[in-house]
Formats: structure tokens, sequence, C-alpha cells
């Protein structure tokens, strides 16, 4: 079993979006029109954003995750093209799972069918900026903890007054708060482990964010949520959501809650996935996959080549069922 996950802020890249503009798949999706349409509807220029915008020109939480969104949904259609264009033409089973790390999770629900593609953009974009909002309320910030034993590394942040704004498994938890705390965190880890700060805005995934949270539920609740048409996963905690009004309801949740990655590769490896398929900008989640599930296959599409990668992926997979 194949499962498509979808990465979240932080995986952006100059550029990523410039390659998925250009090319027959490209013309054949209506790429460019696309784009011109979710970029009315994020208020963003995001052809230029994902073209020739420097890496400091989308770092901004507002640019970043209307942008991440789009350029995964985009090659996402580019795959669906290309697996119905295969000489043996390939289909993603409706078992085949989808899980996305925190504003990843919008392209899962939508690559789920649980809500349309201009609906996730547009949900990023509201997102974005009124996280970007609380992030200016308060000077708070995140980093990462590398290593460590787990149960020390939470009682150290729970010191400082920190909290696991990402616990993604592999020996990584993302700690968030006020940035003094941050600094001593920084200054004295927890035994075995060491600190990397993390260019963002502010503390995400914590009660911070609550601002925010309230701000998207009012969009959120204008918008159409449909019950998952394959297995979709929680990041609150690895479950499978069935239900397009819980769906909606976690998706606004979640800005102010930690994402609990590990449990989604957890339930991963319960349903039986083989193989990981992660839309671009890939390469982050890979890499935890990677560390936690020895043995998974991995795809990490990061330009629209590696379509063909995945179409031979999900050839052979129809082959041996």
């Amino acid at each position: 079993m194949i499962a498509l996950l979808a990465p979240g802020q932080g995986s952006q890249k100059p550029g990523m979006l410039g390659q998925w503009l250009t090319g027959p798949r490209a013309e054949q999706t209506e790429a460019a029109e696309t784009i011109a349409r979710w970029s009315e509807a994020a208020e963003l220029d995001l052809a230029q954003l994902g073209t020739t915008a420097t890496a400091d020109e989308i770092k901004d939480t507002a640019v970043t995750q209307p942008l991440v969104v789009a350029t995964s949904l985009l090659a996402y259609r580019q795959l669906l093209l290309a697996l119905g264009n295969a000489p043996l033409p390939a289909t993603l089973p409706a078992g085949a799972p989808a899980a996305g790390h925190s504003v990843g999770e919008l392209v899962a629900a939508a690559v789920a069918g649980a809500l349309t593609a201009d609906a996730a953009v547009e949900l990023a974009a509201v997102r974005g900026r009124e996280m970007a909002a609380a992030c200016a309320m308060v000077e708070t910030g995140m980093v990462v903890v590398l290593g460590g034993a787990f149960d020390q590394v939470l009682e150290r942040m729970n010191e400082l007054g920190l909290r696991p704004a990402n616990i993604n498994g592999a020996g990584q938890v993302v700690a968030a708060g006020p940035r003094s705390s941050l600094q001593q965190l920084t200054a004295e880890p927890p035994a075995n482990a060491r600190v990397v700060q993390l260019a963002v805005a502010g503390a995400f995934h914590t009660p911070y964010m609550a601002p925010a949270e309230d701000a998207l539920r009012g969009h959120a609740d204008k918008v159409e949520f449909a019950s998952p048409s394959r297995p979709l996963l929680s990041n609150a905690d690895g479950t499978v959501v069935t239900d397009g009004a819980e769906l909606r309801s976690r998706l606004v949740a979640q800005v102010t809650l930690p994402v609990r990655w590990d449990l989604c590769m957890a339930t991963l490896a319960e349903l039986g996935v083989g193989a990981t398929v992660e839309l671009p900008p890939a390469g982050a989640l890979t890499g935890l996959i990677k560390r936690e599930l020895k043995g998974m296959k991995t795809v990490a599409v990061k330009s629209p080549n590696d379509l063909d990668t995945v179409v031979a992926l999900v050839a052979d997979e129809q082959q041996e069922a």
C-alpha cells in the first residue's frame, strides 16, 4: 500500500513552483490558469512568489502556507495525469491513505476529496495570515530538539514553560514559547540532545495561536467539507478521520494543538503501508519516515521527473495485488 504525504511550513524553497508551471503536463492541467485563480483567492501573486522570489520573501507565514499548499496540489494534479497517461494506466487505490504535516493536512484533505483544491488554498491563505497576525502579538518562537531521551526532553521544556509544538518521531521534538525560554533551552539542552533554531515568526501549534484559531473557524464554517474518500490521518492523534464535520473541527483546532507526526507514522505502519510518496516541496517527511520506519520505500517528489518514479511504484503495486 502507498501513502501520500504533504509537507508543511519550513519545506519551502525559492523557485519551487517554477518547474510545475512549464512542460506538457503543466499545459494539460492548466497549471498557469490554476495558479492565477489560486493567487486571486489567496490575495497573493503565487506565480511570482514561487518562481522569482527570494528565500526571505517566502519565509513570511502569510506567504509560505498558501504557497506550499499550492505547490503540493499543483504537483498532485500532474501526478494524476501521469498515472492516467502511463502505458498501463495506473490509479491510486481508494485505500491509499493521505497525511499532511501541519498546513500540509489541508493538502491531504484535498487529496482525500474532503474539500476542493481551491478551498484548501484559500483556507491556507487565511490560516497563514491569521497565524502571522497572532505571532505579532507576543514575541515567541520555535526550536527543534534533536536526540536525547524523550521524557527528559519534555521535562526540560516543561521546566522552562515551553510547549511541544511538533512531536515528529525519529528523535525530533519542536519546542515553542517565549524566546527567552528558548534561549535557555539552547544554552542548557537536555542530556545527549542538541537544539537547532527555526526561522519562524512565533509559537505555532500552541495556545499563542488562539486568535488565529478563532479567525480560521469563522472562515472554515463557510466551507463545504465532505467525508474523505480515502483514509485521512489527523495530526492531532494519528487517527483516521471519516467524517467531514469532524475534519473541519480538527483542522481548525490543529492551529493550537501539537502536531503528532509520530502517531501519524505509527498509523501508517498499522495500516500496512509499504511505500510513501511525498508531494513537493518534498524531503523533510521522507527523512522522518526513513529514520522511523526502517525499510519503507520512499519517493520524495522534487521535480516533474520524479512523477515517472511514482508511476512505476504504483504500477508495481497493482501487479503485485
